[in-house]
């Protein structure tokens, strides 16, 4: 589940329209994970999910509002480049 729940949000934070916004919510996404993969405590486990699963819900309404809004991307944004 908690991998299901990381892949998921990574998957999200890589649809990002900015290459900004892209790199920081990967890079986010791993260091909250490498920073609480130690935690044994299964009410701890549970909380830290139920607010990977919140934050997924928000990348999520970014991604897509993003797209409403969306601009040309960057010559270094382009599908070659990445």
């Amino acid at each position: 589940m908690i991998c299901t729940t990381g892949k998921s949000i990574c998957e999200e934070g890589r649809c990002q329209v900015s290459r900004q916004e892209r790199t920081y919510a990967i890079r986010r996404i791993r260091d909250a994970f490498r920073e609480n993969k130690s935690i044994k405590d299964s009410e701890k486990i549970e909380e830290l999910v139920n607010k990977a699963k919140e934050n997924l819900e928000i990348i999520h309404r970014q991604v897509t509002i993003g797209q409403m809004y969306a601009t040309q991307k960057l010559v270094i944004e382009s599908p070659g480049n990445t």
